[in-house]
């Protein structure tokens, strides 16, 4: 960037304005000075010469007024009056004359001599003050071509008859002159002042230019991505505020760069890490960009891949497909399976558009969706067992009911049967339904667990005892249990409904003199719980399968069993709620054993 010249430069501009303020400032001070000035000397100088005239009519009064002897001793009326003129002429007065009615002067001052004396006064203020008594003054130019103060008043005697006016005229030049003295020391002053203020305003302007020029020079570092340096505060004025600011932006702009170089960063490791692949295009399609996670799902090489034509990247027809309207799609599924395997991949497209709306790229976003697909296979098939499990009593229920509505509700022996039918199959589908909710509860997280310190040895033992009752002819119950206390932070309903349906699997599952054995141990901070029966045992490939909702090893054992299929997805369900986990041991032909643990209070748990 070209340096300024200093005839270009702030610092002159500032310089000159304030040599112009200055300037005008003066100007207007001195002309209201001079102004001022003028108007109080002419008002003291006219006060000066209206007393004198005040003096001089007083004594030309009196002399006008005074009675002289007959036989002509003492000094004349003329002579008097003459006197009276002559000992008030002054240095300012320069001109007094007295003229009688008849406006012939009979006095004159020094000044202008006696050559008057007897002249007829033709000046109009003369006469205005002889003929009609008027005062009047004026200011003129008398014939030197000097500036005068004139005034004419007229004369009376005590009885107040008018005998005559006196004149006067009254120089200005010393007024102006000491008018032009004082303007002229004005002057030498301004002048001075303004020599002083031009280095004055030389200082200010550099006090002013000086931190605006190291700006500057910051600002073209921060243009070469330099932020180390800050700029100088010189004051708490504007101008440092201003700086302070500029430093505030210097370390905004370095921390703004620094998060932009952190995002760039991290944006370049989350698309080297990220398990979608992304591959940007240019506007017409041909690779720009593609991320390890989608080389991996092509099986392409990276660098291979950049300057590929996208749809050939992901084996789809050109004649089919155009892609400029990709985007349009939103996206699809493409199949890469072969005879072994299933691969299937999401595509997503997007476009990048500039500042005014015009596409410049696209992002394609490659996602393996072979998971989701069993996942949604896995929900067709649960609703079409949901629907199975309970299309069958209702099938049952209405071959009943038809039986009963054709007549067989008469038959005292047949109609108890077909009722208690109908019944048993009413409460399957009910127990069938409140499994369904429960699990869809825990589905949605609206599921809130009472937790309570339990001691789960005694608890344990107060559930299997429900169940000796009723068994103890048939199996045998075997505990090995612990005796001391395991305190642990649970929901004893729901733990009971639990072990309810795992105890109540063994029995079912057990032969007649079998034996269901229950254990408990302390391993690594949980309590370790198992339930083992002698039953006919699950095959190795089914045992992870029977958590999964309406899964049966023997499907038709179950049904005749009264199974719903959901009990064991329920309590893995209540088991993990619990911060614990479930599973199942088993062996064709000797039993299956089901183990779950739950967190001790001594362990981190959450409430």
């Amino acid at each position: 960037m070209n340096k300024v010249g200093f005839f270009r430069s702030i610092q002159l501009k500032f310089i000159i304005i304030f040599i112009l303020l200055l300037l005008i400032s003066t100007q207007l001070i001195s002309a209201y000075f001079a102004r001022g000035l003028e108007n109080e000397l002419n008002d003291n100088f006219e006060q000066s010469i209206n007393a004198s005239v005040e003096i001089l009519k007083v004594n030309l009064t009196q002399a006008f007024s005074k009675d002289r002897p007959e036989d002509g001793e003492g000094p004349t009326l003329y002579q008097e009056v003459q006197d009276i003129v002559s000992v008030n002429d002054t240095k300012d007065i320069i001109n007094i004359q007295v003229v009688n009615m008849q406006s012939r002067i009979i006095a004159s001052s020094n000044n202008t001599g006696n050559r008057n004396i007897g002249k007829k006064m033709t000046n109009e203020i003369v006469r205005n003050a002889v003929l009609y008594g008027k005062q009047e003054e004026n200011k003129r130019y008398n014939l030197e071509r000097n500036l005068v103060y004139v005034r004419a008043v007229p004369i009376f005697d005590n009885e107040e008859t008018q005998v005559g006016a006196l004149y006067i005229e009254a120089s200005l030049e010393g007024v102006y002159s000491q008018l032009e003295n004082i303007n002229r020391i004005f002057m030498q002053g301004s002048v001075l002042a303004i020599t002083i203020s031009i280095f004055l305003g030389i200082l200010v302007a550099r006090t002013i230019t000086k931190p605006i020029m190291e700006m500057r020079r910051q600002a073209q570092a921060m243009a070469r991505e330099e932020f180390s340096q800050q700029v100088n505060v010189y004051g708490k004025d504007e101008i440092g505020q201003l700086a302070d600011s500029f430093n505030d932006l210097t370390a905004k702009l370095q921390h703004s760069r620094a998060l932009t170089e952190e995002e760039r960063r991290k944006l370049s490791s989350v698309l080297s890490n990220m398990s979608d692949g992304v591959i940007a295009t240019d506007r017409n399609g041909f690779i720009t960009l593609l991320n390890d996670a989608a080389a991996d799902l092509l099986g392409k090489d990276p660098d291979d891949a950049k300057e590929s034509f996208l749809l050939d990247v992901l084996q789809l027809d050109e004649n089919e497909i155009d892609i400029s309207k990709l985007p349009d799609n939103g996206s699809m599924i493409i199949d890469f399976s072969d005879d072994d395997t299933t691969f299937l991949i999401r595509a997503k497209f997007s476009t990048i558009s500039d500042e005014e709306e015009d596409i410049t790229g696209f992002i394609t976003v490659l996602s393996d969706v072979t998971e989701q697909e069993k996942i949604e296979r896995e929900r067709r098939e649960f609703v079409s067992n949901v629907s199975h499990e309970l299309r069958t009593p209702l099938t049952t229920m209405r071959s009943y009911i038809e039986a009963l509505s054709e007549g067989a509700w008469e038959d005292k022996e047949i109609a108890p049967k077909f009722l208690d039918v109908t019944r048993n199959e009413t409460e399957r589908m009910i127990r069938m339904v409140n499994d369904l909710l429960q699990l869809s509860r825990m589905d949605n997280q609206d599921y809130e667990l009472k937790k309570e310190r339990t001691e789960f040895i005694d608890f344990f033992h107060h559930v299997i005892d429900r169940f000796e009752m009723n068994v103890a002819d048939e199996i045998k119950l075997k505990r090995d249990l612990p005796n001391g206390k395991y305190d642990v932070w649970m929901d004893k309903d729901k733990l009971f409904q639990v072990l309810d349906n795992v105890i109540s699997n063994a029995i079912k599952y057990s032969p007649e003199g079998g034996t269901i054995r229950f254990r408990a141990m302390k391993q690594q901070g949980q309590l370790l719980v198992s339930v083992s029966d002698e039953g006919m045992g699950i095959p190795r490939d089914k045992v992870d399968k029977i958590f999964d909702r309406f899964y049966r090893a023997d499907k038709a054992r179950s049904r005749k069993l009264g199974g719903t299929g959901l009990g064991l997805a329920i309590a893995r369900e209540i088991i993990e709620a619990h911060d614990g986990s479930i599973r199942a041991k088993s062996k064709e032909g000797k039993g299956t054993t089901v183990l779950f643990t739950l967190p001790l209070m001594n362990t981190k748990r959450r409430g």
